[in-house]
């Protein structure tokens, strides 16, 4: 059984904090991994492989922000989310653009942050019914592949996080169709709120720069209603 469970990786200054969410997710079934800063986890990141991280933000020597872009550098397929005591909308959208999957604010639920964690890992799972699911796609002059979350044009290659990978699959797998808002933040996010909304609109900003170097793709806005991927070749 043990070696069924998720490994987690908890970076968490606070000792009380850390402490505490450590033990009841060790309780809730989870394999646990506590660093106290950026850079034990980092070491911590080179010694084990992990399902999912959780990240405080506010941490010294290097914060939870600091922290992601080393994440999404050097281990774009590990998913990760942002614990916050910093309440303003620029601070939970820099997380999203950074490429969290979610977010939660200080102080925390304990069984909330266990629901999001089980709900996460359940979305990010590939059924084994659905491991012959096409992987690779021809989007004009670009190769994409989900599974090893990589857009490549020419020789050079573009390392996706998990969610940019998620929701270009999306839009390719309905090229040149309406996807509306709703649909997309229920597939890939799990719920249709404001903030996950305003996450979107960072993550499809960040694909229509990744496919600017073809002309005759584009992501287009259909206002008040969603996006389209259109390939005119």
């Amino acid at each position: 059984m043990m070696e069924n469970r998720k490994k987690i990786l908890l970076v968490e200054d606070d000792e009380a904090v850390g402490y505490l969410l450590s033990e009841y997710l060790q309780m809730k079934g989870f394999s646990v991994s506590w660093a106290k800063h950026g850079k034990d986890a980092i070491v911590k990141l080179d010694q084990s492989k992990f399902d999912l991280a959780v990240l405080d933000v506010m941490m010294p020597e290097m914060d939870g922000f600091t922290l992601a872009e080393k994440i999404n550098k050097d281990y774009p397929d590990l998913p990760f989310i942002f614990l916050t005591a910093k309440s303003l909308k620029v601070d939970v959208l820099k997380g999203f653009y950074l490429g969290a999957v979610d977010y939660l604010k200080k102080p925390i639920d304990e069984e909330e942050l266990v629901i999001r964690i089980e709900n996460l890992l359940s979305r990010l799972e590939i059924p084994v019914n659905k491991k012959q699911e096409v992987d690779a796609f021809i989007i004009g002059k670009y190769r994409f592949n989900s599974l090893n979350q990589e857009l490549i044009f020419d020789d050079q290659k573009i390392n996706l996080t998990v969610k940019e990978s998620e929701l270009l699959k999306y839009l390719v797998e309905k090229m040149n169709l309406l996807c509306p808002h709703k649909d997309i933040l229920i597939k890939i996010w799990g719920k249709n709120d404001y903030f996950n909304k305003k996450s979107l609109n960072v993550f499809i900003t960040r694909l229509r720069k990744f496919l600017e170097r073809d002309p005759n793709i584009k992501i287009e806005n259909v206002h008040s209603k969603g996006y389209i991927l259109r390939y005119e070749p």
